[in-house]
């Protein structure tokens, strides 16, 4: 692939959507490659709609498999459609989570495994993975009650999980940061926003400077 995949994960309300726009908005003029943003669940049309069934809040009695098939499902569309052909045309790929969103939220909150969820994953990929990943660590119970603040009663399926479930996926994260330290970099997003976007600029400039203009 001619282009560069980053992915941006965290906990539920770690801010990472926040903090991907403000990253653009600051420093999107430097960037040289075209680039493209999207999310996950979701990100194209049919994506979109398995998204829309996976986070249901009346879905309750979904399956664990289930969830996490589907949730291949919808990032194998992703990529089919969006992120191959960008990468093949060279452009940069943000996205707002990526696999290792389900190897903390299924392979460990849901203790399907690590190794499980990422076999399925890597199939319906085609092996694709993030250059380099941003994960904004928080404590799930900072993270649950600025989702309640920002947006009362509009909780999804897996927002409104037990909090103990929260604490698993948060820390099946540390063990995947762990487990690929090397791609991974971990932010501190119990910080006010500005620092928070600065810490995440200076990393991707760190990481991967051919990304941006030398001026």
């Amino acid at each position: 692939m001619k282009g560069t995949f980053i992915s941006f994960e965290g906990p539920d309300g770690a801010g990472k959507s926040t903090v991907l726009k403000e990253i653009l908005e600051k420093v999107g003029q430097e960037i040289k490659p075209q680039y493209i943003v999207t999310r996950e669940p979701g990100g194209s049309k049919i994506a979109e709609k398995i998204r829309k069934i996976i986070l249901d809040p009346e879905n309750k009695q979904m399956a664990d498999r289930t969830e996490a098939l589907l949730y291949a499902a919808s990032r194998s569309q992703l990529v089919e459609e969006v992120i191959k052909p960008a990468l093949e045309a060279g452009k940069l790929v943000l996205s707002d989570r990526f696999i290792d969103s389900s190897l903390a939220y299924q392979g460990v909150g849901r203790s399907l495994g690590i190794d499980n969820v990422y076999e399925i994953n890597k199939f319906a990929t085609d092996g694709i993975m993030p250059d380099l990943t941003l994960f904004f660590d928080l404590d799930p119970e900072i993270g649950l009650q600025r989702i309640k603040l920002e947006r009362p009663d509009h909780e999804d399926r897996l927002e409104q999980e037990k909090i103990n479930f929260h604490y698993k996926v948060y820390n099946g994260y540390q063990e995947i940061n762990q487990k690929y330290a090397n791609r991974i970099a971990v932010i501190n997003a119990n910080q006010e926003l500005d620092q928070v976007v600065e810490d995440a600029i200076a990393v991707i400039k760190t990481r991967l400077p051919e990304l941006f203009d030398e001026r």
